[in-house]
Order: C-alpha cells, then sequence, then structure tokens
C-alpha cells in the first residue's frame, strides 16, 4: 500500500535501500495494530487455544500473574479425575463433609458437617455452582486434608509447565500468594477436557437438582451453572466461572464446532458481562479463523527389515493421529508426508517401539510429527532359530 505512492525514478539506489529499510521497521508494528483493531478486548488479560493441538491463536497479557478466583477449581476437578481415572476413589462413593468443608464462604450449596453426598454429586456441585463446600469436601477425601491436597495442585501445574501459576487452596477465595495467569489455566484447562472429555457431561449442564439428607432431614435444592454461555452461545461446552472482589470476573470458556475445539480463558474482566461477551469475541474470532488439518488418508506403512530376530520382518502401525491448526485455509493437497524407518533395526524389539517417523510438511515448514511403533515384539534369535530359517529357505529353494 505505501509503495504504490512511491516514485522510485525519482530515487537513488541508497535512497531506494534507505526507503525499504524504514518501510520494513513499521511493517511489523502496522501488521500488529491491524490485529489489534481487528479484536478489540476490554478484558485486561486473555488468551485463545485451540485445544486439540495446544496452540495459541491470540493472547493479550496472557502471563500477567493475576488472582484466578474459582477458575481454580479446573485444577481441583483435574486432580478429581485424575483419581477417578487410578482407581483411587469411584464415582458412587459416599463423601463425608468436614466442619471446615462446610465452613467455606462464598459460593456453596450450604452442605452441612456430617453429610454425605457422592463423587458424582460433589463434582456436579463444582462444576455447576462452583461449590467451595463440595470442593473441599473432596479435597480432604482424596488427599487426607486440603493443604495436602494443594501440594499436589501445585505439582500437578509444575508438570504442566504452568509457570505463573501458585496455589494455596483448593477453591479460588482470595489468598496472599494465590496466583495463576490466563495462558496457565488454558493449560489446565486443556489437559482436563483432552484427558477427561466426561468433564462436559457436567459442565454443560444449565439446570439439576441435589438431596441433602442431614439430621434435620431431607430437602431439594437447586443447582444453576454459573456460566451462562451455556444457554448463550450455541457451541459451548464449558468450562469455568470465577469471581472475587479482588480477581474480579474471570472464565475458561470451551467450545467446539466443525470439529475445532477452543479455550478462551478471561481474567481481570470488570464485570460478568464483559467476560462473557470477551470470550465470545474470542471464540467467534477463533472459529472465522481457524482450519484444522487432520489426516485422513496417511500412506500405508510396510513392513520393517530387522537384523537378528526370530522373524527377519516386523509390522509397525501410527503412534497417534496428526492434526495441525492453521489459521485462515490452505492447500491440504500442498501437505507434504515424508516416511523415515529406523535403519538396520536391531532384535530385540518390544512392542511399541518406535521403529519411524513420518513428518508432515507445509511450504517448506515443518507441521509435526509422529511416530511409527512397533506392532509385535520379536526376540533376539537363538541359534537354533537361525539354523531354522536357514533350513526354510533351503527347502523352498
Amino acid at each position: 500500500m505505501f509503495l504504490n505512492k512511491i516514485n522510485f525514478k525519482k530515487i537513488g539506489c541508497v535512497s531506494f535501500v534507505f526507503v525499504i529499510a524504514v518501510l520494513q521497521m513499521f511493517i511489523p508494528v502496522y501488521a500488529t495494530e491491524a490485529q489489534s483493531q481487528e479484536l478489540q478486548l476490554d478484558t485486561p488479560s486473555a488468551i485463545l487455544m485451540e485445544a486439540g493441538t495446544g496452540q495459541i491463536i491470540y493472547e493479550k497479557n496472557s502471563t500477567e500473574v493475576l488472582r484466578p478466583a474459582s477458575i481454580t477449581k479446573i485444577m481441583t476437578l483435574l486432580l478429581i479425575f485424575d483419581a477417578l481415572d487410578s482407581g483411587q476413589i469411584r464415582m458412587t462413593d459416599e463423601v463425608t463433609v468436614s466442619a471446615h468443608a462446610a465452613s467455606m464462604g462464598g459460593s456453596q450449596v450450604y452442605l452441612e458437617e456430617g453429610e454425605t453426598q457422592t463423587v458424582d454429586t460433589m463434582i456436579k456441585c463444582i462444576s455447576m455452582a462452583s461449590a467451595n463446600d463440595a470442593c473441599v469436601s473432596m479435597a480432604e477425601y482424596i488427599a487426607g486434608s486440603e493443604d495436602a491436597f494443594v501440594q499436589r495442585m501445585n505439582e500437578r501445574a509444575q508438570g504442566l509447565g504452568m509457570e505463573q501459576t501458585h496455589f494455596v487452596n483448593c477453591c479460588g477465595l482470595d489468598t496472599n500468594g494465590h496466583v495463576s495467569s490466563a495462558k496457565d489455566v488454558a493449560f489446565m484447562s486443556r489437559e482436563l477436557i483432552q484427558k477427561y472429555p466426561k468433564i462436559h457431561e457436567y459442565s454443560m449442564v444449565w439446570m439439576d437438582t441435589i438431596t441433602h439428607k442431614t439430621r434435620k432431614g431431607t430437602t431439594e435444592f437447586g443447582l444453576t451453572n454459573t456460566n451462562k454461555l451455556i444457554r448463550q452461545y450455541e457451541w459451548a461446552t464449558g468450562l469455568k466461572t470465577g469471581s472475587t472482589g479482588l480477581a474480579k470476573c474471570c472464565l475458561s470458556a470451551t467450545a467446539k464446532k466443525d470439529g475445532v475445539e477452543l479455550i478462551a480463558v478471561i481474567m481481570g474482566a470488570a464485570n460478568s458481562k464483559m467476560r462473557f461477551a470477551d470470550a465470545k469475541t474470542l471464540l467467534d474470532y477463533g472459529f472465522r479463523k481457524s482450519h484444522l488439518y487432520t489426516d485422513e488418508e496417511r500412506p500405508q506403512l510396510e513392513d520393517i527389515a530387522v537384523l537378528g530376530g526370530k522373524t527377519d520382518r516386523i509390522s509397525c502401525e501410527y503412534e497417534d493421529d496428526f492434526s495441525y491448526l492453521f489459521i485462515n485455509d490452505i492447500d491440504s493437497n500442498q501437505i507434504e508426508k515424508e516416511i523415515a524407518y529406523e535403519k538396520n533395526l536391531q532384535a530385540p524389539i518390544a512392542k511399541g517401539q518406535v521403529v519411524g517417523t513420518i513428518t508432515y510438511r507445509y511450504q517448506g515448514n515443518t507441521l509435526g510429527t509422529v511416530n511409527i511403533v512397533s506392532l509385535e515384539t520379536i526376540e533376539k534369535a537363538r541359534f537354533v532359530d537361525i539354523l531354522t530359517n536357514v533350513m526354510k529357505r533351503f527347502v523352498f529353494i
């Protein structure tokens, strides 16, 4: 646009080089400003991530250290599902509410000391109603105490690369030193929905009830999802809201459309209306800009030669599917695939051992690789095996 306005016939070679250098200084700034104008957010800190690949589509002050409020509970839910996955607890387990759990302030479902609820009900209360009392009850049930559970939360956060995060409690009440960032919240949100998609069976429910059974009798208690996007946004799938006086309004919003799953994190919004509006803006932007490529026509793999094994060839398979998120449309026919097998592969070979890779490239740029692994175990050949193979060849000859 700028170059069209310059008459290069009237300037010399040196001047031309100078003009180009000056333009190169401003073009990146111009591009950044254009992107900023394309997506206007009122919230001070935000990030948009594609869940399957973890690719970041947009970010604004995403590593700023802020108070996370109840989106802290994403990590609590992650550890609950970890415990379910390992067999430590079951959905039908009865959890007894302690005096400490019952004393929690903030958002709650008014559990009473000595009351019991199933793990399934506790997850429902945490996911939908952001119940602090249910949160602490589960922490104590899994780890013995809230402090011990919080230690596990920090260890899990460290394992996910959450560099700006330190948890002090399991529910997100304002406490000195209890901090996170939009990027870190996206990391733990991705881990939860990718590893345990069952969470959506809770986070997508708008209204439900639980039953209190205490010494005072039996009563019904209504739950309404704190995440208004479940009703307001067609493709919403969750995930968790949060708000306190110091943290202001926070949200980790998940949505899925046409195979693309997005995570939009909002932190520090001035009010609830702003957090939902900005989350919708982010999600709309992501769905509009994103094109998820998934390889549905992978090359057929050949058997690989093995040296010194009981058999001389081994069958193999792709370790995983391949997908890549492109911003804007691409020509998928230009994606190149290159298979490379291990050379001079020696027995023994274990099932699942990496024996090669497939590499994906687009317009000269490497998009990623997927391992090729052995489908079987091949033991090292003994002398009698070698002799048998020789005799077989002799017979067939």
